[in-house]
């Protein structure tokens, strides 16, 4: 695992994908630093990685679109699938190789507060409690950006799949508002998720057919129960919208609650998809 560490690791800084999101990230947290609690004097440093969180969305997924989309497109996958290391090496070699990328504009963070303290009373409890769900949301983020890399050898392809993927969890409170009030639109949101999990279903199988049964089997499935049981199915949609809320528990951080259920959820979500990860690599290993 070491030695594909060092690989990955070097190879985001060959590359300049690693100075690129590292400097983006740094710059950013810099100006709303600098605006909101420097120019406009407030000592809550939260307010500060919640007005970045958004990026997010959008630097992580360079990160994370290379990570085995471009073994595949290169043909190198075949040399890691037969090399004497084990899958979760492999896995958690490129996973903490993209973490040591996205440690470094979190350490510069972490320097933040201190200053704030040179000019008056600062809560480091809350803000060192932010940082830490910023982190561990960013964590989640790129296991779910690994698993898609890991579906397609396109690295556009896994850019764009994982930048709606996560768009789709920042935006899932106003999707849980549909189905909240019971609007037709909650069922088209319904079959535009189950549209994304059908194509993702055929990327992982390589089988149009397959993703296009997923769809109308699960269509046909939803028409009945928005039909007959539309209670049952907003409500059990409603469920599961709650579990794929990603940025929910970070809010609740910075509104200043150290929420440890916030803390095994993304650790959760962190050990699934990179179990998923594994999975599909060791399907591909014996296909």
């Amino acid at each position: 695992m070491t030695a594909i560490f060092k690989r990955e690791a070097r190879s985001y800084f060959t590359s300049l994908i690693g100075y690129v999101v590292i400097g983006v990230m740094i710059a950013l947290l810099g100006l709303y630093y600098s605006a909101d609690c420097l120019i406009y004097a407030t000592s809550d440093f939260s307010t500060v990685m919640y007005s970045t969180v958004i990026v997010l969305l959008f630097l992580l997924p360079a990160l994370t679109m290379r990570s085995f989309a471009d073994e595949r497109r290169n043909k190198t996958d075949q040399l890691l699938l037969t090399s004497p290391v084990s899958i979760s090496a492999i896995v958690m070699g490129k996973y903490f190789a993209q973490l040591a990328v996205f440690v470094v504009p979190m350490a510069v963070a972490c320097v933040m507060p201190l200053i704030l303290t040179a000019f008056g009373t600062v809560s480091l409890t809350s803000a060192y409690a932010t940082i830490l769900a910023y982190f561990l949301l960013g964590a989640a983020c790129i296991s779910i950006g690994t698993f898609i890399s890991v579906l397609t050898e396109n690295q556009i392809i896994a850019y764009i799949a994982t930048v709606g993927v996560l768009l789709v969890c920042y935006l899932m409170n106003g999707i849980k508002s549909l189905f909240t009030s019971g609007n037709t639109l909650a069922f088209i949101v319904f079959c535009v998720v189950l549209a994304v999990a059908a194509v993702l279903t055929g990327l992982a199988c390589k089988n149009v057919t397959v993703g296009s049964a997923v769809f109308c089997g699960g269509a046909v499935v939803l028409i009945l129960l928005f039909k007959l049981r539309p209670t049952w199915l907003l409500n059990g949609f409603n469920s599961v919208l709650d579990a794929l809320a990603l940025f929910d528990p970070f809010v609740d951080f910075v509104g200043g609650v150290f929420s440890i259920s916030g803390i095994v959820y993304y650790l959760s979500v962190i050990v699934l998809f990179l179990f998923l990860t594994c999975q599909a690599l060791e399907r591909r290993r014996w296909h």
